[in-house]
């Protein structure tokens, strides 16, 4: 499938307008700022939340994520469960930068399709991904502090807010360059609509 046809994963497949497509976040993409570094075109579309899931937390292959320095979000089949999100619709010219940030080419997260279902009862068929052939691990803290101020941000329900605020993470205390970007951005935006 070809990006932009409007049959990959995420375009919604039902668009006369096929430049963009629907990504569902959950984990650290939750956060406008922390998406917008790399992915300029996403705009908020909508809360959703995907049922039939639940968030985890984990190391591909066993190796701590050198971004986040902890295990990193993602999502997995548990009947009965919900993980809450956001979904942004964006231009397919981010198609292959978001890629990149969720490591596909590296095979550490595969895009899928999934069906999320909007506060307003609509269903949307978006781009998501799973981690592959991981090992559970908990969150750095500051990529758990990334998750729950996007959560925040987007106005997620408060019981899910509750339950990201009380996740484990793994007490690490060392520089995260990424953080650094993300809280500049958030200033920079501060600044600018001051």
């Amino acid at each position: 499938m070809e990006p932009g046809s409007g049959t990959e994963p995420g375009s919604g497949g039902n668009s006369s307008d096929s430049s963009w497509f629907l990504y569902y976040a959950y984990g650290s993409n939750l956060l406008r700022e922390r998406l917008l570094l790399s992915n300029p075109s996403a705009v908020l579309c909508a809360l959703a939340r995907l049922q039939d899931f639940k968030l985890e937390f984990g190391h591909h292959q066993g190796k701590t994520n050198s971004v986040w320095h902890g295990g990193t979000a993602t999502i997995a089949q548990s009947p009965g469960d919900e993980v809450w999100g956001i979904v942004w619709k964006m231009s397919t010219s981010n198609l292959s930068s978001l890629d990149k940030q969720e490591g596909v080419e590296a095979g550490i997260y595969v895009p899928i399709e999934v069906n999320v279902h909007t506060q307003t009862g609509q269903v949307l068929t978006c781009r998501s991904y799973q981690m592959e052939d991981y090992v559970c691990g908990p969150p750095s803290p500051q990529y758990k502090k990334v998750i729950c101020m996007g959560a925040k941000q987007n106005g997620l329900p408060t019981d899910y807010r509750n339950k990201l605020e009380a996740i484990e993470t793994n007490n690490y205390a060392g520089p995260v360059p990424i953080m650094e970007k993300i809280e500049a951005a958030m200033k920079a935006k501060k600044i600018s609509s001051a």
